[in-house]
């Protein structure tokens, strides 16, 4: 069963400012913020594949959802050598985040070397259970962000960025408001011309692709 969306007021009434502000009293907010590249960097799409590519998907997900991640773990490695590989798709990842720790999960994809942003995605959904069920999941994801070459100090400071916080949250609105998103995953393609949502096979996403290969 898919992941129905949570109301947007919920998810930024509980704990956005709080929950996400890592900040010390020793540690001034000014001093983790320029840990951070400029804002529009952070909140830039990410594109796997040719940005010229006839076909693009928009992956509307939630970190934590579960069948977002077998999507990436099972589907999407077919998509990719089939069509984003020979430049006929590219995908853009937008979030889609549920609660707390998919928000978290997403704004430090968001912090992270531009060209680890996918790498790292993929790492996060496939260790999903691990960091998502952890009694800190904040402390479980910040352990990935090292291992991707972020210091101690960027991640504090991308936790703390209630901008980064908001534009993710904004796309999220986009979302729901432009293309209808109602559940996660959600992929549309083309603008609208087409959509696949939940957890389909690789079959399902090549008969939507082909036809607009027409």
């Amino acid at each position: 069963m898919n992941r129905k969306i949570l109301g947007l007021a919920g998810l930024l009434a509980v704990g956005l400012t709080a929950g996400l502000t890592v900040v010390t009293a020793a540690t001034p907010a000014v001093a983790q913020t320029a840990a951070l590249p400029a804002l529009s960097e952070l909140l830039a799409e990410r594109v796997m594949g040719d940005p010229k590519a006839p076909v693009t998907i928009y992956d509307y997900s939630s970190m934590t959802c579960p069948h977002c991640a077998e999507f990436h773990a099972k589907v999407l490695p077919k998509i990719k050598e089939t069509y984003i590989d020979t430049g006929k798709v590219k995908l853009v990842f937008r979030d889609f985040p549920f609660d707390q720790a998919a928000l978290r999960a997403s704004m430090l994809a968001h912090c992270a070397p531009a060209e680890r942003y996918f790498p790292l995605t993929d790492v996060l959904f496939k260790s999903q259970a691990q960091w998502a069920r952890a009694a800190d999941p904040a402390k479980a994801l910040a352990q990935y962000g090292k291992l991707a070459g972020m210091s101690q100090e960027t991640i504090d400071a991308c936790f703390a960025s209630q901008p980064l916080a908001d534009g993710i949250l904004n796309s999220r609105m986009v979302g729901q408001n432009q293309y209808k998103v109602e559940a996660t995953p959600t992929f549309i393609l083309n603008d609208g011309k087409d959509r696949v949502e939940g957890a389909q096979s690789f079959e399902v996403f090549a008969k939507a692709i082909d036809k607009l290969l027409k």
